[in-house]
């Protein structure tokens, strides 16, 4: 196999394990702070390969999301969509700093993806009535960390078993 076919196919993976994890039941006290997996993943990818991974692949992803969830289609392609073009845009200023501000970028990043999801949940109907509809933005900066460093270190060892 050739390593970008590797490649292909380990950010497949992780883009199957991210959706895995947005869609797996848990208790609702644990479901209210539920990171975006699947943004955090489409981030860190669109930083460290944006010519692999960009705002089509993203859009591809919103719909598998919207179907596995039952939302509105489009709903999170657009999001999706929408994250992705900032992150490439920001990749080679956000990829030279330090975790502790990429936190913060990934925050101002995951911003409109929210608040694009909170504008069609009120057209619709379905606000949700507190402060609590954020705590994922703050569960993603958070972990941001720990899901960077893990996927670097397991695409930095992806490639060197190729060679």
């Amino acid at each position: 196999m050739q390593s970008t076919s590797v490649q292909i196919l380990f950010i497949a993976l992780s883009f199957l394990v991210s959706v895995v994890l947005t869609i797996m039941p848990v208790p609702e006290w644990v479901s209210t702070f539920r990171p975006e997996w699947v943004a955090l993943v489409l981030i860190y990818w669109c930083m460290a390969l944006p010519n692999l991974v960009g705002v089509g692949i993203a859009w591809l992803l919103g719909l598998l999301v919207d179907a596995a969830k039952g939302a509105l289609l489009g709903q999170h392609a657009l999001g999706f969509a929408i994250t992705a073009y900032i992150a490439i845009h920001l990749h080679q200023r956000v990829r030279v700093y330090p975790l502790s501000q990429q936190m913060i970028v990934v925050g101002f990043i995951l911003l409109p993806y929210m608040s694009l999801t909170l504008w069609i949940k009120g057209i619709r109907g379905e606000a949700p009535h507190t402060w609590l509809y954020w705590a994922p933005l703050l569960s993603s900066m958070l972990l941001w960390p720990f899901v960077f460093m893990l996927l670097r270190a397991l695409r930095r060892q992806t490639g060197r078993q190729n060679k």
